[in-house]
């Protein structure tokens, strides 16, 4: 028969046998497909630990709005505005994976196939029915007919809609996953879309495995998107907690022929840069509160405003200004303040040592004086709150507080020794009683978020709480903590007593590789006022 025509026979027999060969090929065993099924359900347990995640980033948002709505109502808008763009996406991916399993298991209803697993699937090797339902009649151009088509335009959608959601500045670093874009086929040898390279002669069991993944993709960018949002509420604030004009005096009455000295300065400042303090007329008309002609300037060292005027007669003596600030964006924001003394005959002074602040658990320094009174002769008491006062000797004292008044205040009352017994040497001083504030937990230098190597981490011995520039050099010892590394599909915590890591958290730390996530939760630390949770840190391997 060689070099002859083939019959129609012989043709059919040659067909047959690439049939045959086709489907040999095709023959998946049993333990590749139980592959699948553990594969599936890993993707399926990660997904439910992002919903965990993604439900702590929205409850973060609530809590900021109770705190502060005016500034979180935008970014929380748009963080609702992802929350149902990524549930919308995943259940168009739900109803896909229903429609398939009701096809090829033949299932009564579509309630039933929405809780249907893989593993109770028989024919996981069943490749002919999803690709015909997925890419239609024609895979390598899929029409009208095509249940894929519909989530490829979805998709692409939502991955648009969530770069536009972010500030501009966080677009180029944004890592959002969920290509869509054609790929080279090695079977091929050309590029193919990627419906095509993903679903075409795909079996079931892999099918589920792919809309894991992409469900996998959404709620992590899902994840990212909604942290730059939270991150974004306080994008454009100081980088301290909170500004405020203030004005501490040394004392509020001074003697005439003496100087008044107050200290004016924003509540914190920043180490980079000194504002400018200008002394003058505010105009409150305006809502700049801008400062009515030239006024004075006073000197500025370390952020602190020095402003010292001689004091002539007696009687109640008013000064007011602005504070500039330079902020993130260049602008310049202005801080008014106001201040007032009392020029009298020779009366008491009390003079915060640290600033017009009593912390709980802490010794406050103060230095108390009476003009005309020598200091063994002047004495201290508290009233208005719980705590003590301790002389030192030479006018020194100790302050030491457990709780102020109903507004939080707590009152120094002096008095003087004379001929005629102890007597009040002038008005009480108010000082405010406040907690110390928390610190923050820092890992391998980084405090909030940032990115490490992975020797920096592995160097890193554990814990450390920082509180930048307060005025106590304290130190706050580590209670209890945990680190949290995603391994193999699920987030896996160990804890440690004390700062230092655990051996456990050493061998995890040395398994992780480029792009993992560790975050550092439930920093527990000793504060003067008790044990406290601070917040943790979140470190990405770079």
């Amino acid at each position: 028969m060689s070099g002859g025509k083939e019959t129609p026979r012989q043709k059919m027999i040659g067909m047959m046998y690439l049939v045959l060969t086709a489907l040999l090929a095709l023959n998946v065993s049993k333990e590749i497909l139980n592959a699948f099924v553990i594969v599936e359900s890993g993707l399926n347990n990660t997904n439910d630990n992002f919903d965990g995640k993604n439900g702590v980033l929205y409850s973060k948002f609530e809590k900021a709005m109770a705190d502060n709505k005016v500034k979180t109502e935008p970014w929380y808008k748009k963080a609702l505005e992802v929350k149902k763009s990524a549930a919308e996406l995943c259940k168009m991916v739900d109803d896909i994976r229903s429609e398939l399993y009701l096809e090829v298991q033949k299932l009564p209803d579509k309630s039933v196939a929405d809780t249907f697993k893989l593993a109770q699937l028989d024919s996981k090797d069943n490749y002919d029915i999803p690709t015909h339902a997925l890419l239609g009649a024609t895979p390598e151009e899929p029409g009208a007919d095509a249940k894929i088509i519909p989530l490829k335009k979805a998709i692409i959608a939502f991955r648009q809609k969530m770069m536009d959601i972010v500030p501009a500045k966080e677009k180029a670093g944004l890592k959002l996953g969920l290509s869509t874009e054609d790929v080279y086929s090695l079977n091929d040898e050309k590029k193919v879309s990627w419906e095509y390279n993903n679903f075409d002669h795909t079996t079931m069991a892999a099918d589920m495995c792919i809309f894991a993944g992409i469900k996998n993709d959404i709620k992590n960018a899902e994840s990212d998107v909604v942290g730059i949002l939270l991150k974004a509420i306080t994008a454009e604030d100081f980088s301290f907690d909170a500004v405020e004009a203030k004005v501490v005096a040394n004392a509020n009455y001074v003697t005439a022929g003496e100087d008044y000295t107050a200290d004016i300065f924003v509540s914190a400042h920043s180490s980079t840069q000194n504002p400018e303090i200008v002394i003058g007329n505010v105009d409150t008309t305006t809502k700049d509160a801008k400062l009515v002609g030239t006024g004075t300037p006073v000197p500025v060292t370390a952020g602190v405003g020095k402003y010292v005027v001689h004091t002539g007669s007696e009687g109640d003596q008013e000064y007011s200004g602005v504070i500039n600030v330079k902020a993130p964006d260049g602008s310049v924001k202005p801080y008014p303040f106001h201040g007032k003394y009392t020029v009298a005959k020779p009366s008491m002074a009390v003079s915060p040592t640290k600033m017009n602040v009593f912390y709980i658990g802490v010794d406050n320094p103060v230095d108390i004086s009476v003009a005309g009174t020598a200091p063994m002769d002047v004495s201290a008491t508290l009233s208005g709150g719980s705590g003590t006062i301790k002389s030192l000797g030479g006018g020194h004292y100790i302050v030491s507080v457990k709780s102020g008044d109903a507004k939080g205040m707590i009152n120094v009352n002096v008095s003087k020794k004379t001929k005629d017994g102890n007597k009040s040497a002038g008005p009480p001083m108010v000082f405010r009683v406040k907690k110390v504030p928390s610190p923050q937990a820092s890992f391998a230098g980084v405090v909030g978020d940032g990115k490490v190597s992975k020797g920096e981490i592995m160097s890193a011995g554990g814990v450390i709480p920082k509180l930048e520039d307060f005025v106590f050099d304290l130190k706050f010892p580590v209670v209890s903590w945990n680190m949290s590394v995603f391994v193999n599909g699920v987030f896996v915590d160990y804890t440690a007593q004390g700062a230092s890591c655990t051996g456990a958290m050493k061998e995890i730390m040395a398994k992780v590789k480029t792009g993992q996530k560790v975050l550092i939760e439930e920093v527990k630390v000793q504060c003067p006022d008790g044990v406290r949770k601070i917040v943790g840190c979140v470190l990405k391997i770079k």
